[in-house]
């Protein structure tokens, strides 16, 4: 059975490879819809000229696809995915799936309802492929039981190519909600824990006085019963830098730890997918840029199967109450 998609949303760049990745599993896009004309929608056209534009969001959700993928603005995923649900498809949307808790409970309620998926496409997982490689590594126990991790999520700012909401905290949920949820992710992941507590939340703007929507920093620090993390997002990435963000996350267990430097490696070393595993018998750089994207192909499978193999559908949501929880903390000083 081949697996027939539509995106929904092309205002962020992420739904390129999310359509490329779904498109390497053998699944079929019928087509794109989106609202006017966003800045990606010249490079999504240019990837994939033959995926044909559908005029109406009422025409897409009526194509007779079964996945909707979603890279709308951050604001307007959640009542995208609802529609998408109610007309039988399961969803991948980009993160920040939502932006309020009130969207998160209307989705709950959707997917209780029409027993839909709703799977968030968690880029710096599930397209890096180090993270694979780290998942593998702990998994087969070489750092112990994992204790506490430490996610750095920097970017670029590229300023003349935002669009308007992206300066708009309504609109982009704001930078926890939105970047902090992908280092949320692999805390939850990596220490396999199913609840936690957000224990510190903080947020400002230090760098674009000019744009007083903009949160270009923040940080959060969570607990569960048997591990601890630290989190810190920012747009300050420094144009000298030979890619959008020195993303890093470092896994510490209780008999060694990984440190993974995603995107690039400033101490000087070439390519992407740098993994430094310490133990008590190795201390060696390993090369993880082959080590493949399991999550596409499992969606996929899941989608057919109906099963959670790729992500269970109680950490998706997990992730997001974190995130939002984290985002109202820093902004009122309440959970």
């Amino acid at each position: 059975m081949t697996l027939a998609f539509v995106a929904l949303g092309l205002d962020h760049r992420h739904i390129y490879g999310m359509t490329e990745n779904m498109l390497a599993t053998g699944a079929e896009c019928l087509g794109y819809w989106t609202d006017g004309a966003p800045e990606t929608l010249a490079g999504f056209i240019k990837r994939f000229p033959d995926i044909p534009r559908i005029e109406t969001l009422e025409e897409a959700l009526a194509c007779g696809a079964s996945l909707a993928m979603i890279s709308a603005v951050p604001a307007d995923r959640a009542a995208l995915a609802v529609a998408a649900m109610q007309r039988g498809m399961d969803v991948m949307t980009d993160k920040p799936g939502c932006t309020t808790l009130e969207q998160l409970d209307e989705i709950k309620t959707c997917v209780s309802e029409t027993g839909r998926i709703w799977s968030i496409n968690f880029s710096e997982r599930f397209e890096v492929p180090a993270v694979t490689r780290a998942t593998e590594l702990v998994q087969a126990g070489a750092i112990g039981k994992v204790v506490n991790t430490v996610g750095l999520g920097p970017h670029r700012l590229n300023r003349a190519t935002r669009p308007d909401w992206f300066f708009q905290r309504e609109r982009y949920g704001g930078i926890l909600t939105d970047i902090a949820s992908h280092q949320i992710d692999q805390f939850l992941h990596f220490t396999g824990v199913d609840t936690a507590e957000i224990t510190h939340a903080f947020t400002t703007n230090n760098a674009s006085p000019g744009d007083p929507g903009l949160q270009d920093f923040g940080e959060l620090s969570l607990r569960s019963g048997t591990a601890t993390g630290y989190i810190r997002v920012d747009w300050y990435t420094p144009d000298a830098l030979p890619t959008w963000g020195d993303g890093r996350l470092t896994i510490l267990g209780t008999e060694g730890y990984i440190e993974l430097r995603k995107y690039v490696d400033v101490g000087g070393a070439d390519g992407t997918d740098h993994l430094i595993l310490v133990t008590q018998d190795l201390c060696e750089r390993i090369d993880a840029a082959d080590a493949g994207l399991p999550y596409f192909d499992r969606f996929a499978q899941d989608v057919l199967d109906r099963t959670e193999t790729a992500m269970t559908q109680q950490h998706c949501f997990l992730v997001m109450e974190l995130a939002l929880k984290a985002q109202r903390l820093a902004e009122t000083g309440r959970l």
